[in-house]
């Protein structure tokens, strides 16, 4: 189906959904951005690229742009709805759902795009939209998938864990298991490592077929053994469940090396895209300048 009659579509459906005039999809120039309020989303792609040869990428992260809507379109029934004052509104949850679907639904379609479909989409999910919805996790999604051409195989579902969700641990593992179920793989980021034996424990419960970690975190502290100890400690309990370390936002030759002697499976950053194809194609794992602790 040509990308424009996907558009359509897609706007059609949230038409009808929302009872709404409003078409929140727009195709411009060969890509889809998406209307909320007073911003417009757009995709980026960000290369997950091995290791040990950068030049293969495996998959990308979709991440979210945003720029302001200069012009909000707002129909007669919406003017309707405002000036009638109504008292049923929707609740955070809600807003955060369709914000998060809308979001999605762009990445998907920007997705068709790329040249090579045959590598992994990686979808960040928030988790209030987890907790918001209280079963059939991926129902809705797997639709838009089933449209697109694809597979739900091929979409990495990631959840970024934070300690302020950690009373809602049960509900999320349950939703991660709905979205399993349906095909999708599942990853799970850490954005920092201050409390590693939670992590550790809930990699296990999970059991995600990716864990990532972000580099920019780690940059001022490369000479800290005990930080070079967990990673390795985390490499290992990710390996042990079968799952795919991942090293994002790697931007400094330095955070290279420490993918490399770590043993991240995949990497992501800016450093890859700024130098030259034959380097990344030829580069050895080089001599990290501080001693690494191995782990049996």
């Amino acid at each position: 189906m040509p990308l424009q009659h996907l558009v359509e579509y897609f706007n059609d459906r949230l038409g009808r959904e929302h009872r709404s005039s409003f078409r929140p999809f727009v195709l411009e120039e060969g890509k889809v951005s998406g209307l909320f309020g007073p911003i417009r989303i757009n995709s980026f792609f960000a290369p997950l690229r091995q290791t040990l040869k950068p030049t293969e990428i495996v998959g990308y992260q979709a991440q979210i742009t945003v720029v302001p809507n200069k012009t909000q379109h707002l129909y007669a029934n919406e003017i309707e709805n405002l000036l009638a004052n109504n008292s049923v509104q929707a609740a955070d949850f809600e807003s955060i759902i369709n914000f998060d679907r809308l979001s999605r639904t762009v990445h998907m379609l920007n997705y068709l795009t790329l040249v090579h479909l045959q590598e992994t989409l990686f979808l960040e999910v928030d988790p209030r939209h987890i907790l918001g919805i209280k079963q059939d996790h991926g129902a809705y999604f797997e639709d838009v998938i089933a449209q697109c051409g694809l597979e739900t195989k091929n979409v990495v579902i990631v959840l970024a864990v934070s300690s302020q969700y950690t009373r809602y641990f049960q509900e999320l593992l349950n939703g991660l298991d709905n979205y399993r179920r349906r095909g999708y793989q599942i990853a799970l980021k850490f954005d920092y490592l201050g409390q590693e034996t939670e992590a550790f424990a809930l990699i296990a419960k999970i059991s995600p077929n990716y864990v990532s970690t972000s580099a920019r975190n780690l940059e001022d502290q490369e000479h800290n053994e005990t930080l070079l100890a967990k990673l390795q400690q985390l490499k290992a309990q990710v390996t042990s469940v079968g799952g795919q370390s991942i090293l994002q936002q790697v931007d400094e030759k330095k955070s290279d090396l420490l993918a490399r002697n770590i043993g991240f499976d995949l990497v992501e950053g800016s450093y890859y895209s700024a130098i030259p194809f034959d380097y990344l194609s030829h580069s050895k794992p080089d001599s990290y300048d501080v001693k690494v602790s191995h782990y049996g």
